[in-house]
């Protein structure tokens, strides 16, 4: 396995380590910082980020922006849910299975249409959405907060495209394809701790 892949199993492998700390932003107040550090401090939401900019980058065009883009629309439509107080049940499992099923398109190189890879993105982006929303601090603007979370998740997609666009030579292929896997494995850690 190359070094960079080894490096980011690591990283990822200490991820699964953490609790989630997605939702402890009161501290840093309101606005576009407690948006922006939400997606940022909880290991759950960063792992599924990065798997839809592998995956995008896995499938190449239109794939590569059109999952990104997706996700940060669908998913500020989840935070609208959730600041309205809309409930939503399982959130926690669904954004566990997010990281779960995303990761393992990669690792298994699974190539679907490209209209079921956008469904499938839209469908985790309405949980994680829905958790941002919900824990938005009472003195923010919700406008606000939500550029903030929606900016961090399009660099989370950006660092999955970075990483995923290795896939051009056969061991970048491996790597990537590794790198999938592991965030399908910590997703099944997060699956076990939200059930």
């Amino acid at each position: 396995m190359p070094s960079i892949a080894r490096s980011l199993l690591c990283l990822l492998i200490a991820f699964a380590a953490l609790p989630a700390f997605a939702h402890s932003t009161e501290h840093m107040g309101g606005g576009f910082v407690a948006g922006f550090m939400h997606p940022l401090l909880g290991p759950d939401h960063v792992v599924a980020m990065v798997a839809v900019g592998l995956w995008g980058a896995f499938l190449g065009a239109p794939a590569l922006w059109v999952l990104p883009v997706v996700f940060p629309l669908v998913m500020a439509m989840g935070g609208v849910l959730g600041v309205l107080g809309v409930p939503l049940p399982g959130v926690e499992v669904g954004i566990a299975l997010s990281a779960v099923l995303l990761g393992g398109m990669v690792a298994f190189a699974v190539r679907p249409p490209l209209w079921v890879a956008g469904l499938l993105v839209a469908v985790f982006a309405v949980f994680h959405g829905h958790a941002h929303g919900t824990e938005l601090p009472h003195e923010s603007s919700p406008l606000v907060y939500s550029l903030g979370f929606v900016v961090a998740t399009g660099m989370l997609h950006l660092a999955g495209i970075g990483f995923g666009a290795l896939v051009r030579s056969p061991a970048g292929r491996v790597a990537v394809r590794a790198v999938g896997g592991a965030i399908s494995v910590i997703g099944l850690f997060f699956l076990q701790g939200a059930m």
